[in-house]
Protein backbone atom coordinates (compact mmCIF):
# COMPACT_ATOMS: atom_id res chain seq x y z
CA UNK A 1 0.00 0.00 0.00
CA UNK A 2 1.24 3.53 -1.22
CA UNK A 3 -1.01 5.49 1.33
CA UNK A 4 1.51 7.79 2.47
CA UNK A 5 4.12 8.11 -0.83
CA UNK A 6 5.74 12.05 -0.67
CA UNK A 7 4.45 12.31 2.97
CA UNK A 8 6.52 11.80 5.34
CA UNK A 9 5.82 11.39 9.14
CA UNK A 10 7.51 14.39 9.94
CA UNK A 11 6.16 17.17 8.19
CA UNK A 12 8.73 19.71 10.40
CA UNK A 13 12.30 18.54 10.33
CA UNK A 14 13.95 20.90 12.50
CA UNK A 15 13.02 20.73 16.37
CA UNK A 16 11.40 24.49 17.98
CA UNK A 17 14.00 25.81 19.06
CA UNK A 18 16.30 25.85 16.29
CA UNK A 19 14.58 27.09 13.30
CA UNK A 20 17.18 30.03 12.93
CA UNK A 21 20.08 30.01 10.87
CA UNK A 22 22.93 28.98 12.85
CA UNK A 23 25.39 29.39 9.95
CA UNK A 24 26.48 32.68 11.19
CA UNK A 25 28.49 34.23 14.13
CA UNK A 26 26.71 35.51 17.29
CA UNK A 27 26.46 38.47 19.03
CA UNK A 28 29.31 37.79 22.12
CA UNK A 29 31.78 36.61 19.05
CA UNK A 30 30.79 39.97 16.86
CA UNK A 31 31.57 42.45 19.89
CA UNK A 32 35.15 40.31 20.76
CA UNK A 33 36.12 40.77 17.12
CA UNK A 34 34.52 44.35 17.08
CA UNK A 35 36.83 45.27 20.68
CA UNK A 36 39.87 43.57 19.35
CA UNK A 37 39.70 45.54 15.96
CA UNK A 38 39.36 48.62 17.92
CA UNK A 39 42.28 48.12 20.42
CA UNK A 40 44.39 47.22 17.32
CA UNK A 41 43.59 50.42 15.57
CA UNK A 42 44.87 52.43 18.09
CA UNK A 43 48.35 50.85 17.18
CA UNK A 44 48.24 50.03 12.88
CA UNK A 45 45.68 50.84 10.19
CA UNK A 46 43.08 53.03 12.66
CA UNK A 47 41.66 54.30 9.67
CA UNK A 48 40.19 50.69 8.44
CA UNK A 49 39.90 48.15 11.70
CA UNK A 50 38.20 51.66 13.59
CA UNK A 51 35.00 51.08 10.61
CA UNK A 52 35.41 47.64 10.82
CA UNK A 53 34.92 47.88 14.50
CA UNK A 54 32.45 50.49 14.51
CA UNK A 55 30.47 47.75 11.76
CA UNK A 56 31.39 44.59 14.27
CA UNK A 57 30.10 46.48 17.32
CA UNK A 58 26.74 47.44 15.82
CA UNK A 59 25.81 44.28 14.42
CA UNK A 60 26.82 42.80 17.82
CA UNK A 61 24.27 44.90 19.35
CA UNK A 62 21.76 44.00 17.14
CA UNK A 63 21.43 47.13 14.82
CA UNK A 64 19.70 48.74 17.45
CA UNK A 65 19.98 51.16 20.10
CA UNK A 66 17.06 50.19 21.92
CA UNK A 67 17.38 47.33 24.62
CA UNK A 68 19.94 45.79 26.85
CA UNK A 69 23.31 46.17 24.85
CA UNK A 70 26.18 44.28 25.33
CA UNK A 71 29.15 45.78 26.99
CA UNK A 72 32.40 44.46 24.43
CA UNK A 73 30.05 45.67 21.51
CA UNK A 74 29.44 48.89 23.04
CA UNK A 75 32.83 49.56 23.84
CA UNK A 76 33.98 48.43 20.06
CA UNK A 77 31.71 50.94 18.57
CA UNK A 78 32.99 53.76 20.77
CA UNK A 79 36.54 52.66 20.79
CA UNK A 80 35.90 52.24 16.96
CA UNK A 81 34.59 55.94 16.08
CA UNK A 82 37.17 57.51 18.29
CA UNK A 83 40.09 55.52 15.90
CA UNK A 84 38.31 56.39 12.58
CA UNK A 85 38.19 60.08 13.71
CA UNK A 86 42.01 60.27 15.30
CA UNK A 87 42.86 58.38 11.72
CA UNK A 88 41.09 61.15 9.68
CA UNK A 89 42.57 63.96 11.64
CA UNK A 90 46.10 62.55 11.36
CA UNK A 91 45.33 61.94 7.86
CA UNK A 92 44.29 65.89 7.24
CA UNK A 93 47.31 66.76 9.27
CA UNK A 94 49.83 64.85 7.04
CA UNK A 95 48.34 66.26 3.99
CA UNK A 96 49.86 70.11 4.98
CA UNK A 97 50.73 72.94 2.94
CA UNK A 98 54.03 71.08 1.46
CA UNK A 99 56.99 72.38 3.39
CA UNK A 100 59.89 71.23 2.24
CA UNK A 101 59.03 70.50 -0.90
CA UNK A 102 61.44 72.95 -2.51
Amino acid sequence: MMASFGHGTRRHPRTRGRTGSRSGMDSATLGIIGLICAVAGFFVLGIILGPVAIVCGWLAMGRSWAGPRPVPALVAVVLGAIDTLLAIIFLAGATGSGYGMF
